[in-house]
């Protein structure tokens, strides 16, 4: 089902985001978590796409397991990253082949070792082109794309960041699905100016539960995302303690899903990095309980 339709016809829309792995190890852990977490029935489960495309095949590969085997719907993230127009069809026109309903349309990071995104030849130097290449020629997918509560890194100020933003959803996105955060009171600020420049379609917030304290400053020191000073000193003072780490990091995402939830969002997106203990802590906690879904 189309991304438009999923929020058309649902109250709150859950959705999951998984990662290719890069070994039989890894391939074994994500079977396992996909596993799992298809007994919640999310309305979707979103793969991504490595920086540079390293991943575009591995992309489909694991789209196709997720609709194949697990009878869940795919949304299958897609950057400019390396490819001029025509090569951006061919890709689309196999996500099409594949039965792929879904695109989270991205600008795409550099490839590894590079420090500033290039433009090749021919090709895309925005994410809101490559909305608008999708609605024009590939008009039956529905189309997600990415919100930063915080600002994305490489835009000089919020306006110009919610300005960008809105050429996207003006190009044709369905959704806006948000870089993770860890203060409510960001999103809800983001939310507001959102509302207020326009921009009418439904913003989802993304969230990544905190199992690891280290893991988790790597990754906001790429994104930009801020941890409140509180949330940061506890987890700084059980540096040592890595079970103690995960039960601080799951019971605030389960606060800030609850008050998001109150607060009205339409949906939560979740970043699960391929496994689900946390996941399944907070899904239980908000009510998502599945009589068969394995125990944490």
């Amino acid at each position: 089902m189309k991304i438009s339709e999923l929020f058309r016809q649902n109250e709150f829309v859950l959705s999951v985001e998984i990662f290719p792995p890069k070994n039989e190890k890894g391939e074994t852990t994500l079977q396992q978590t996909l596993e799992k977490l298809s007994r919640y029935n999310p309305a979707f489960i979103s793969c991504t796409y490595g920086a540079g495309g390293s991943t575009r095949e591995a992309t489909f590969h694991w789209c196709d397991v997720i609709q194949q085997k697990y009878r869940q719907t795919a949304t299958a993230h897609f950057t400019c990253v390396g490819f001029d127009r025509q090569q951006l069809c061919n890709w689309l026109s196999k996500a099409r082949e594949l039965g792929i309903e879904n695109i989270m349309a991205l600008r795409g990071d550099p490839p590894q070792g590079e420090e500033a995104f290039q433009t090749v030849e021919g090709g895309f130097s925005h994410a809101n082109e490559l909305v608008a290449l999708i609605r024009s020629q590939f008009p039956e997918f529905g189309i997600g794309v990415a919100g930063y509560p915080e600002t994305h890194p490489e835009t000089p100020n919020p306006q110009t960041d919610l300005e960008n933003l809105k050429r996207k959803v003006e190009a044709g996105a369905d959704a806006v699905f948000t870089q993770l955060f860890f203060d409510n009171n960001k999103f809800f600020e983001f939310r507001s100016r959102y509302e207020k420049i326009g921009i009418a379609k439904p913003l989802v917030p993304g969230i990544m539960p905190i199992t690891e304290f280290s893991r988790i400053q790597r990754i906001t020191s790429m994104c930009g995302a801020t941890i409140p000073e509180e949330l940061a000193s506890r987890l700084e003072s059980v540096r040592d303690d890595k079970k103690a780490q995960f039960e601080i990091g799951v019971e605030h995402a389960i606060q800030q899903c609850r008050e998001l939830k109150e607060r009205g969002v339409p949906g939560i997106h979740f970043y699960v990095l391929n496994r689900t203990r946390a996941c399944e802590r907070i899904l239980k906690a908000l009510g998502f309980f599945v009589e068969d879904a394995a125990s944490p």
